[in-house]
């Protein structure tokens, strides 16, 4: 069983990925589909993202992705998004898997890297603030804003030695 302080590093991703879930379902009334079978979809699409979303934050704080990372994070969605689109095609059946499954996944996979780019850029947005918030009664909340501020740190420092200023300067006293 997932303890508390897991689950509370889960609740940015679940909320992410339920909300781009319900929008994404709830497109297919768009494309003509009756509401009713809509709406399931929009659930069964929120449902999946939420959970592999949560999973992903539980999965940060314990150290299998690292902030400011996107490579792993990419792999990572480009199964879980496909798994995703399968469940809901499977409860919903708005007709998605009419040239075969294979097909389906593989388009769905290259679809969830482009998901996965807008996850970790809300993720990282969105974690830090709620990290401040549960840091004080959470271990590895804590934990886990140490490493996004020392993330930051590199950030901030990698960005000071490529700021125009040092480089004209330096261009300045190369001519002296």
């Amino acid at each position: 069983m997932i303890e508390r302080h897991s689950l509370e590093l889960a609740l940015p991703g679940a909320s992410i990925g339920a909300v781009a879930g319900a929008m994404a379902g709830g497109l297919t009334l768009f494309a003509g589909v009756p509401a009713g079978l809509a709406a399931l979809s929009a659930l069964a699409f929120a449902m999946t993202l939420g959970l592999f979303g949560g999973l992903y934050g539980v999965l940060l704080g314990h150290g299998l992705f690292r902030p400011g990372t996107f490579g792993p994070c990419g792999l990572y969605w480009m199964a879980a998004f496909p798994l995703s689109r399968l469940a809901q095609e499977t409860l919903a059946g708005t007709g998605g898997l009419a040239d075969g499954v294979p097909g389906f996944l593989v388009y769905q996979a290259m679809v969830g890297l482009g998901f996965a780019i807008g996850f970790v850029w809300l993720h990282e947005r969105l974690m830090p603030h709620w990290l401040i918030r549960l840091a004080p009664a959470n271990p590895q909340a804590e934990a886990l804003l140490g490493l996004y501020l020392q993330h930051a740190q590199a950030l901030r420092s990698s960005r000071a030695s490529r700021s125009p200023r040092n480089s004209r300067s330096s261009r300045k006293g190369a001519r002296r």
